[in-house]
């Protein structure tokens, strides 16, 4: 089967012009199929703050309200994910900007109240991937906005490495499918302060043994936990590490 590579890239990096640069020209040298998932989540706080709306997080998940919403929308699907497009044609790369909404890719329900009222966010239920692999095989790179709807014309924040994981289950019908996980540290650390303490392989035995320990802890519990279930639903590699290094293969491997 071909190879897809699946890139999710965290707001920072993606929000600042040189990191940016830097990305798409390493993301650009990834060969064969690929696909970029991103956030954005500090340039959705700062237009808030302009706006004059505050923005509410809990346990980092911002709570959307509908002028939140709004601002998600216009950030997300329309400043980022555009800069992200632009900058991908400058480098011969034929990108296009879609959310969840666009060919009907990803479907949400909206999360129940429970503890906790997070507003218009979405729990993916359901991705079609035929279209976007047809635009794929035809040489586009699709450049994700975590952004999904319900199929009643509302639109949904979603999380984006949730949209990666999802992603990467659905494209792995179609494609050998690498997932890469890539954030400001070089992979999964066993020691915080550590930079250089980076952990190669982790088994679903290590992940337990970790987190028992309190080695591995905090959001990177749930980004391990997606990447055990990319792993389970057929995704062949899933990799966390640095940005600078999505195509070098150094990082941690996550192995089922």
């Amino acid at each position: 089967m071909e190879q897809l590579t699946i890139v999710k890239v965290g707001g920072k990096i993606v929000e600042e012009e040189d990191s940016l640069k830097v990305l798409l020209k390493d993301f650009s040298a990834i060969k064969g199929y690929k696909v970029l998932v991103h956030g954005g989540g500090r340039s959705a706080t700062r237009m808030a703050e302009r706006l004059g709306i505050e923005s509410k997080m809990v346990d980092g998940r911002r709570i959307t309200d509908a002028e939140t919403l709004k601002i998600v929308t216009m950030v997300y699907g329309g400043l980022v994910n555009k800069n992200i497009v632009a900058g991908l044609q400058s480098l011969g790369l034929n990108a296009i900007g879609l959310t969840g909404a666009d060919l009907n890719m990803i479907l949400s329900d909206k999360r129940p109240v429970k503890t906790i009222d997070y507003g218009f966010v979405g729990d993916v239920k359901q991705v079609n991937a035929e279209l976007p692999v047809e635009l794929i095989r035809s040489g586009v790179v699709p450049v994700l906005a975590p952004l999904t709807h319900d199929g009643k014309g509302n639109i949904l924040n979603t999380n984006a490495d949730t949209i990666a994981g999802e992603a990467a289950k659905a494209f792995a019908r179609h494609f050998d499918v690498r997932l890469i996980y890539c954030f400001e540290k070089k992979g999964v650390l066993s020691e915080e302060s550590d930079d250089n303490s980076v952990i190669p392989e982790i088994t679903p035995q290590i992940f337990e043994q970790y987190v028992s320990l309190g080695m591995i802890n905090g959001g990177m519990i749930p980004k391990l936990e997606n990447a055990f279930e990319a792993i389970n639903a057929g995704v062949k590699e899933v990799m966390i590490t640095h940005a600078s290094e999505i195509h070098t293969g150094r990082g941690t491997k996550i192995i089922g």
